[in-house]
């Protein structure tokens, strides 16, 4: 940390968070390290097997994949024996292996259910990915059949967990800011045409449920209260064919209690990773606010 006058900025690593989140609440008998079975091996599986290796509480145990490739070759980078690689047809019969505690469900967000219910029903916690569902339906069935099972359930939200938004919380509930009156987050990013979130049947919707879940969370973690009104407003270019199923930007407007106002920004058509907290004090910007790594923390008056 350097300190400048009335500046302050810190530089935080985005850790393994989303691989180690729910090793706090569970722990085997044996105090062994906990077994994860990572399903849906794209490019976010991949980010997460890669963090694996720095995680003390979890490790990972099994994969699951639709293709055979993918299999091989992460099976043999991080260790993961044949006889704990499946396909998605053969998954059910992970039920049948103690060294997977938990499925990590990284899939297209339609696919969410589906697998959540199976992992439950093979006597596995679940840890899936957000957004949770693509409709109310689907994620009361997921809590139904984690609650029926006796198993956890959890959104892999990893934002609240890191260094950068921790500290950040810290300073706007402890008052270090002054009163908190707004908070504006932005959060976005630049879609390619042949992505699976600009497919509504897959997504369930565009930026707002993909992108726009950090600007509302961020406003609720810091805060530390609920919305009591929200207002909305949608601006998408029809002309642009990658928007032809799902919207691309959306502003909204959430109050709350203590009277702060939060001015939030999702999208698919430009990148955005920051937010701002303005006290009666002083104000705190994190950018990148949610990224892997390189989070800034500035605190200041402009």
């Amino acid at each position: 940390m350097t300190v400048r006058g009335t500046r302050r900025s810190v530089m935080v690593g985005a850790g393994a968070a989303a691989s180690a989140l729910m090793t706090g609440g569970l722990r085997r008998a044996d105090d062994r390290p906990l077994g994860y079975a990572v399903v849906g091996l794209g490019g976010y599986g991949e980010r997460i097997m890669s963090h694996f290796a720095s995680c003390k509480a979890s490790h990972l145990t099994a994969l699951v994949s639709g293709t055979p490739e993918k299999l091989e070759r992460f099976g043999a980078m991080y260790g993961v024996p044949e006889r704990s690689r499946y396909s998605y047809e053969t998954f059910d019969t992970i039920r049948d292996n103690p060294d997977v505690d938990i499925v990590y469900v990284i899939l297209p967000n339609n696919m969410h259910v589906e697998y959540t219910i199976r992992a439950a029903q093979a006597g596995k916690h679940v840890m899936c990915e957000k957004p949770m569902a693509t409709n109310v339906a689907d994620a009361e069935a997921m809590i139904a059949a984690c609650r029926a099972a006796d198993r956890k359930l959890m959104i892999g939200y990893r934002s609240r967990f890191e260094a950068g938004n921790i500290e950040a919380i810290r300073m706007v509930r402890s008052g270090a800011l002054g009163k908190l009156s707004v908070v504006t987050a932005e959060h976005g990013f630049n879609a390619a045409p042949n992505q699976w979130r600009l497919n509504k049947a897959m997504a369930g919707g565009g930026s707002l449920a993909d992108m726009g879940i950090y600007s509302l969370q961020a406003a609720r973690y810091l805060t530390g209260e609920e919305p009591i009104a929200v207002s909305a407003m949608e601006s998408t270019d029809k002309t642009d064919p990658r928007f032809a199923e799902v919207e691309d930007r959306i502003n909204f407007q959430l109050k709350f209690p203590s009277g702060v106002i939060a001015d939030c920004v999702s999208t698919y058509s430009a990148n955005y990773n920051r937010y701002r907290a303005v006290g009666s004090e002083t104000g705190l910007d994190l950018e990148p606010a949610t990224a892997y790594a390189g989070q800034t923390m500035r605190v200041g008056n402009p």
